[in-house]
């Protein structure tokens, strides 16, 4: 273990504890007095993890979950817990790894509760531009998959996931997609080409008169049932 002087106090590098960070890209840091600042937000990153973290599995789980999320005051089905996991690249629902942690928490340069508050609303302004939303709509269903080998999610998780990731944008297609999947009798879930399809149809078609859907092309058959079940309650 090395040690070295900042100001008046002793910065401990943990260079095991760190063997994982030694490249940034293609480039490997030097543990110099150049890298001090990285090396004291990288320790403070995983303080902060600690904070919250199962200390059995090194992984923040539910609990810890539930609790960064009062301590942020936000509500667990808060789009911007999503955005948050996005951020990191969360493999799965319900767990944050400490390389998810670290990944997501460097880029946001949050090393404490207060800087990752005050980093959530630049977040959402990067989630919402188009060049990535389209990225973290395939995640959340990605995301939201909590079996191995689960292909499709079951028409409730569908509906409150549309509703906490397109409600804000696409609000009177979500109610009534939401409104048709909850009554029909067909579909029990949805496919991630499905889920995808009706991201394109909220982009594409006007609604709610549907002038420019075309049947024809190759929309999912849910989105075909979907319209037809639309023009046939308007007529």
């Amino acid at each position: 273990m090395g040690e070295v002087r900042v100001g008046d106090c002793w910065l401990q590098l943990r260079l095991k504890s760190y063997k994982g960070w030694a490249k940034v890209g293609r480039r490997t840091l030097s543990y110099n007095p150049s890298n001090i600042a990285l090396m004291q937000l990288l320790e403070q990153i995983d303080i902060l993890f600690d904070t919250y973290a199962n200390e059995m599995t090194n992984l923040i789980e539910a609990s810890g979950i539930e609790e960064l999320c009062s301590d942020l005051k936000v509500g667990a089905d808060d789009v911007r817990m999503l955005m948050l996991a996005w951020k990191m690249k969360a493999k799965k629902q319900g767990f944050i790894t400490q390389d998810e942690w670290r990944r997501g928490l460097k880029a946001l340069e949050a090393n404490s509760l207060e800087k990752l508050q005050r980093a959530l609303p630049a977040l959402e302004r990067e989630v919402m531009r188009p060049s990535n939303f389209k990225d973290f709509y395939a995640f959340a269903f990605r995301y939201s998959l909590t079996e191995e080998r689960q292909k499709t999610l079951d028409i409730g998780s569908i509906c409150l996931l549309l509703k906490i990731v397109l409600g804000s944008q696409f609000r009177p297609q979500v109610d009534s997609f939401t409104q048709y999947l909850q009554m029909q009798k067909e579909y029990k879930v949805l496919t991630f080409d499905q889920w995808m399809g009706f991201y394109q149809f909220c982009n594409e078609i006007s609604f709610p008169d549907l002038n420019n859907y075309d049947d024809q092309l190759a929309w999912p058959l849910v989105l075909d049932s979907f319209v037809e079940w639309i023009r046939q309650k308007n007529n």
